[in-house]
């Protein structure tokens, strides 16, 4: 629902929804590290990873590369199920191990509190939101949600 002027262009649009290194590779170019700085804005800028922390971008570069040269906090996206403790103490550590900001921790998938607790316990970090999947997001959930995605305390959490 955002303002098309609100969305900035992207530096690359690739055919297939694969890792970005290998959908690259089969589109027949290279991603640039130098092309993935934001052109001049105003107001709040959010930057989508894609598929992970260490996915790689370029023989060179990984995707927590490409947040160490923005300087934004990040908020990790954790799926909520099976899996979830090891791979969001993973990316975790990666954050912590090169001194980048974490914002926070947003679960998505069916609620599961004890996975909840295990990351915020275990990683020492602060779930910032809990969203169901699409087919489960209902507008009551979704009022429920809103409150808890509030954009003045992650910028307190984020200087």
């Amino acid at each position: 629902g955002a303002a098309p002027e609100r969305i900035l262009p992207e530096a690359y649009v690739l055919p297939e929804p694969i890792a970005p290194h290998e959908a690259a590779r089969r589109a027949g170019t290279s991603i640039e590290m130098a092309k993935l700085v934001p052109p001049p804005h105003e107001g709040l800028l959010i930057a989508e990873g894609a598929g992970g922390l260490l996915v790689p971008l370029n023989d060179q570069a990984y995707v927590v590369d490409l947040a160490e040269e923005l300087h934004l906090p990040i908020i990790l996206v954790a799926r909520s199920t099976l899996g979830t403790i090891n791979h969001t103490l993973l990316s975790i550590e990666a954050i912590t191990r090169r001194g980048l900001p974490l914002a926070g921790v947003v679960v998505n998938g069916p609620e599961t509190p004890h996975n909840r607790a295990a990351i915020e316990r275990y990683g020492k970090a602060e779930i910032i939101a809990e969203i169901p999947w699409i087919d489960q997001l209902t507008p009551a959930k979704l009022m429920d949600i809103e409150p808890e995605l509030d954009l003045a305390k992650l910028a307190r959490a984020t200087t």
